[in-house]
C-alpha cells in the first residue's frame, strides 16, 4: 500500500526551504564583493579590464610607421610599339641592280648608298646635256655683244635666252636621273633582310629591303575616354614587353590624337620610349601603365582602420599610450589606404591588437617587422596597382 506524506509536514518543508535559498543568496553576493575588493593589481586570474588586459596591465599592440609616398593613379592598357622612323626601300625607275652596299641588319647613316643601279643611260644623257647646254651658253654669250651693237634684234636675242635656260633645265632633269641610279639611306638606322640581287631587274616600288630608326620607339595604345581629361604630354609611362621578362621600359607621353574612336570610345596616345639598346623591336606588344595624377601622400596599412558609422579612427601611440584618431581617407589598395586628413608622417599607429586598447590606455607597443621579400618603400605604391587606377577612388 503506498505511502502518502501528511499535507501539514509537506508545507513545513517548503517554509523552511524559502529562507536557506535566501541565506545562501546573500552569502554568495558577500563572497563576490569580498572577492572583488581584494584582486591583485597584476598576475592572478581576475577578469580583464578596459584595455583588454588585466586591471593595470599595458594592452601588446603591434604599430607601423606612417611613411609619406610619390604615388600616382595608373591606367593599364596594351599598346604597339612601332619605329620612331620607317621606310620602304625602293626604287623610282624600271632599272637592274648592279651593286649592294649593304648586309643584311646593318646599322646605315643618313646619306650612305645602300644599292647602286645601273647608270650608263642616265650619264649618257647627263653628257648630252651638257653639251647642248655649252653650246647655248656659247651662243648667248656672242647674241649678248651683237645686242649691244644692235647687230641682233630683241627677239632672238631673248629666243637664245630661252635655249639656254631650257637646255639648262634638261640637264638638271637629266642630273635627277642619274641620281635615282643610286639608292641612299633617307636617315640613320637599321636595315631588314636584302630583297634583291645582283643583276635583278627592279621596278617603281619594290622593296628592296626596310629601314627602321629604332634608337627611340614610339608606343601608342589606346585610353578610355573617360580619362581624357586627366590625359596630357608628358606623363610618365611603363612598358613591358613578354619577350623581355622582369625587364621595364620607360617615357613620356608625347602627344595625344585630336578624336575619340566612336567604335571603341578611346583616343589614341603616343609615348616615346628611350631604346638604344635595340631591345625593342618594331610591332612588338607591350603592356603599358600611364601615370597619372602624381603627388605625395600618407599611406598606413588598411587593418589599422577602425570604421565607425562612415567616419574612420586609428589608434596613434604616443608617450606609451594609445590616442584615437579620427582620419579622411582617400584611395584603396590591397592592403594600403591613403590618409588626406588626420595624421603626419612619422606617426605611429596600431595595426594588429586595436580591439584591446581604447582612448588614452597604455600600451606595449612592438614595431611590425618588414617582410624582407617585400618591396622597397618606394616602390609598394607603384607595386600596389588594380586596373585601372593603383588607388581606387
Amino acid at each position: 500500500m503506498a505511502h502518502t506524506d501528511d499535507p501539514h509536514r509537506v508545507t513545513e518543508r517548503r517554509n523552511l526551504a524559502t529562507p536557506i535559498s535566501i541565506a545562501v543568496a546573500v552569502v554568495c553576493a558577500a563572497w563576490a564583493l569580498y572577492a572583488t575588493q581584494h584582486r591583485p593589481a597584476a598576475g592572478g586570474g581576475g577578469p580583464p579590464g578596459p584595455g583588454g588586459g588585466r586591471s593595470g596591465a599595458a594592452a601588446a599592440v603591434t604599430t607601423a610607421t606612417v611613411r609619406s609616398e610619390r604615388l600616382s593613379q595608373k591606367l593599364e592598357a596594351l599598346g604597339n610599339a612601332r619605329a620612331n622612323e620607317s621606310v620602304d626601300i625602293s626604287s623610282k625607275t624600271s632599272n637592274v641592280v648592279t651593286a649592294v652596299h649593304f648586309r643584311d641588319g646593318e646599322r646605315v647613316r643618313a646619306g650612305q648608298v645602300l644599292v647602286q643601279l645601273d647608270d650608263a643611260t642616265a650619264r649618257a644623257d647627263v653628257a648630252a646635256a651638257q653639251a647642248a647646254v655649252t653650246e647655248s651658253e656659247s651662243q648667248y654669250n656672242r647674241s649678248r655683244e651683237l645686242l649691244n651693237t644692235q647687230a641682233l634684234s630683241k627677239s632672238s636675242f631673248d629666243q637664245l635666252e630661252a635655249t639656254l635656260k631650257a637646255n639648262r633645265a634638261r640637264l638638271q632633269a637629266a642630273n635627277a636621273r642619274l641620281e635615282d641610279t643610286v639608292i641612299r639611306a633617307p636617315f640613320s638606322g637599321r636595315v631588314g633582310l636584302r630583297r634583291v640581287s645582283v643583276g635583278a631587274l627592279i621596278s617603281p616600288g619594290d622593296v628592296i629591303t626596310t629601314l627602321d630608326d629604332t634608337s627611340i620607339i614610339k608606343l601608342d595604345f589606346a585610353v578610355p575616354e573617360t580619362y581624357v581629361a586627366t590625359l596630357r604630354e608628358g606623363l610618365s609611362v611603363r612598358a613591358t614587353a613578354p619577350a623581355h621578362p622582369g625587364r621595364t621600359f620607360t617615357g613620356k607621353v608625347a602627344s595625344i590624337d585630336s578624336r575619340v574612336d566612336m567604335n571603341t570610345r578611346s583616343v589614341l596616345v603616343r609615348a616615346l620610349l628611350s631604346n638604344e639598346d635595340g631591345a625593342l623591336k618594331a610591332g612588338m606588344f607591350l603592356n603599358v601603365s600611364l601615370a597619372k595624377d602624381e603627388r605625395d601622400t600618407l599611406l598606413i596599412p588598411e587593418e589599422a582602420l577602425t570604421p565607425e558609422a562612415e567616419k574612420q579612427f586609428v589608434f596613434v601611440v604616443a608617450d606609451g599610450k594609445a590616442y584615437r584618431r579620427e582620419v579622411r581617407i582617400g584611395g584603396r589598395s590591397p592592403g594600403i589606404v591613403e590618409i588626406l586628413a588626420g595624421l603626419n608622417a612619422g606617426d605611429r599607429v596600431v595595426v594588429e591588437g586595436t580591439q584591446k586598447v581604447r582612448d588614452g590606455v597604455p600600451v606595449n607597443a612592438i614595431d611590425r617587422v618588414a617582410d624582407a621579400d617585400a618591396p622597397p618603400a618606394e616602390e609598394a605604391g607603384r607595386a600596389a596597382s588594380a586596373a585601372p587606377t593603383s588607388l581606387r577612388q
